[in-house]
């Protein structure tokens, strides 16, 4: 169960984002950041009310469960809201991968990284 700090889930600014907020998921216990995505009030509704990670698909506009299908659910045990209210932080127990492509994480893969140290 999740316990609620209601005034600052009231200060959350949907509008910004025209319905919707960032998500950047971390696992809780590696810190690795394991995807991001998007909610909507009533994914994060889902989200408070289950104790699991819900999200807002916006290529099929629909609300998801993380792991619906293929069981590798997201046990939320921490949502923190960043300092401008419009974007979250879910630390979760990753059960399985977070990645559709069967990576961990989503991000696998290295774009750059500096050379001169």
């Amino acid at each position: 169960m999740l316990k609620v700090d209601r005034s600052l889930l009231n200060k959350i600014d949907f509008e910004k984002g025209n319905g919707l907020i960032p998500v950047v998921t971390q696992d809780v216990n590696t810190k690795k950041v394991l995807m991001v995505a998007y909610v909507n009030k009533e994914a994060l509704e889902k989200t408070l009310e289950t104790g699991f990670a819900h999200y807002y698909s916006r290529s099929r506009k629909e609300l998801w469960k993380k792991g619906e299908t293929s069981g590798h659910v997201q046990k939320v045990v921490n949502i923190y809201i960043d300092c401008d209210e419009d974007t979250l932080l879910y630390e979760v127990k990753q059960t399985g991968v977070a990645c559709h492509t069967g990576e961990y994480s989503c991000f696998f893969r290295k774009l750059a990284e500096r050379e001169d140290e």
